[in-house]
């Protein structure tokens, strides 16, 4: 190949790489996404489990809502209070105030205390225990079926089965919701840290079935109604209900339970 050839060959491709980078360079400048730094800040504070226990699809989610105002600054349950303060000052508004919630299972009925209907032998997922007769071994249809789907979907190893019913780590526990949404039988909620007495219960047969299902079932009886000073207890459905904003934990209820139901 002649000089001239390959001089000509080198100027067309330089020509080319010279067109293709200035194509991109102005494609880039032309279609650049503006970044909110606050968002990105934001994204940085959060913990980045990604749960989506604030009700976003994950922290990218909830850091986007929170920069645009249309989430709280304290809303990732994981963070807690201290990430909370962070984004507020990320921000510039005031945190409001955050209940420290943690998850509660409403259920006692571990294998000493339960009866059983049949033996079950197959896929230890309490979700498919939908499909078999009575919705699981166990007489009563509202307890905890003890076969840990909590435990597979929990990120921070904070509830485990012991004795035949799931158990949460109070201090493990940073209320991102998975165990709640993932019960078949809605036996989890998130209730405040500091709550000082919980129905451990949540059968809503009457009495006579539910004490032959279990020994410290709540039989709805109401004399926990019946001596509670703040009117913080109602009986819905033959099961009661503990109102947290008004007890006083004075503990007039749990001493009045003859079935040993109130935590």
């Amino acid at each position: 190949m002649s000089i001239t050839g390959i001089l000509t060959a080198t100027l067309i491709i330089g020509a080319i790489g010279l067109f293709i980078g200035l194509f991109l360079g102005a494609a880039a400048i032309k279609f650049k996404v503006q970044v909110d730094e606050k968002e990105e800040a934001v994204l940085a504070a959060l913990p980045g489990n990604n749960c989506g226990g604030c009700g976003y699809p994950g922290c990218s989610g909830l850091a986007a809502a929170i920069a645009k105002g249309e989430a709280a600054v304290n809303a990732c349950p994981v963070g807690g209070e201290a990430v909370g303060k962070t984004i507020s000052g990320i921000m510039g508004v005031e945190a409001e105030e955050s209940v420290h919630k943690v998850a509660f299972v409403h259920c006692k009925g571990d294998c000493g205390k339960t009866t059983l209907d049949y033996e079950y032998t197959g896929i230890e997922d309490c979700r498919m225990l939908s499909f078999v007769p009575g919705g699981g071994p166990k007489s009563c249809n509202y307890g905890c079926l003890g076969f840990g789907s909590c435990v597979k979907v929990c990120p921070f190893d904070a509830i485990h089965v012991e004795n035949g019913i799931a158990v949460v780590d109070r201090e493990k526990c940073r209320a991102c919701g998975k165990c709640v949404e993932v019960c078949p039988k809605n036996l989890i909620s998130l209730v405040p840290y500091d709550a000082k007495h919980i129905v451990a219960c949540s059968s809503k047969d009457k009495g006579p079935v539910t004490m032959k299902a279990c020994t410290t079932g709540c039989i709805g009886c109401g004399l926990c109604k019946k001596v509670c000073p703040a009117d913080a207890v109602t009986i819905e459905n033959f099961h009661a209900v503990i109102d947290q904003d008004k007890c006083t934990g004075c503990g007039a209820c749990k001493e009045k339970c003859p079935k040993d139901a109130i935590i």
